[in-house]
């Protein structure tokens, strides 16, 4: 499951200071014009990228994760990636330049030819390289480990899209309406899953793990990776887990058992 990436020219990634706050005042003043009246992009994220503190809501004692079982994970169910979809106000595909969240893959063993199939989304990378390589700092890490982007900064240069080993970054090609209050979007910048940071502040389960879970799967478990009395943990702990693209060393927020 290896892809290669074209990686963005150094001097682009490596922005002066005064070159950053320029490119973020302008991209300020676009997502103005794009967005619906009256969204705040970045109140519900409750951080704060620009000077790398979080505010309340975010501690870095916490580490946000999923671990996905793959033998509860049937191929051809999409419960979760239906909820994302209602959840955060995306077409489900019905628009054709519409962003996926969080997709199925079958992934299959070479060896033996066994198959599988898996949710892929954003992966939640302790090191994360969208945020490496995003010239504005639109793309951040909040302080409990989940990943997001500050539409008022992005520029829609799609840096972070191409540096995504696992294609989990879409941009937003066409205007916007009815969008969701919690979970605000805007066209000509850059989306992916944010493991509905608006629940999970709220102590409320991202919508695809509850779905999984009222579906009688139980394949996504959610919870602190670093609290040592969580289930997660203990799980993870315990039974072998895998990481997508392990030889990245990315330190992923997403893990697998099974595969």
């Amino acid at each position: 499951m290896k892809h290669d990436h074209p990686a963005p020219e150094k001097n682009v990634a490596e922005q002066t200071p005064s070159r950053r706050g320029f490119l973020g005042v302008a991209a300020a003043g676009i997502a103005g014009i794009l967005l619906a009246p009256g969204v705040r992009l970045i109140e519900i994220a409750q951080a704060a990228p620009a000077t790398g503190q979080a505010s309340t809501g975010a501690s870095s004692q916490v580490r946000w994760g999923m671990l996905i079982d793959s033998g509860k994970c049937a191929s051809g169910c999409t419960d979760c990636v239906t909820a994302c979809n209602t959840e955060n106000g995306l077409s489900g595909g019905t628009l054709p330049t519409d962003s996926q969240w969080i997709r199925k893959i079958e992934i299959k063993e070479i060896r033996t030819g066994r198959t599988q199939s898996l949710p892929m989304m954003c992966q939640h990378c302790a090191e994360p390289p969208c945020v490496d390589v995003c010239p504005t700092g639109a793309s951040f890490k909040r302080a409990d480990g989940i990943v997001l982007v500050d539409k008022h900064i992005c520029i829609g240069c799609r840096y972070c899209v191409m540096a995504c080993p696992y294609k989990a970054r879409s941009f937003v090609h066409e205007p916007l309406h009815d969008q969701k209050t919690d979970v605000p979007r805007g066209m000509g910048t850059v989306e992916g899953c944010t493991l509905c940071v608006h629940k999970v502040d709220r102590g409320e389960m991202p919508a695809c793990v509850t779905a999984c879970s009222d579906a009688g799967h139980g394949a996504i478990l959610f919870g602190d990776l670093n609290n040592p009395e969580s289930e997660i943990a203990k799980r993870v702990a315990s039974y072998p887990t895998r990481q997508i693209r392990e030889d990245l060393n990315l330190n992923t927020g997403v893990r697998y058992s099974g595969i």
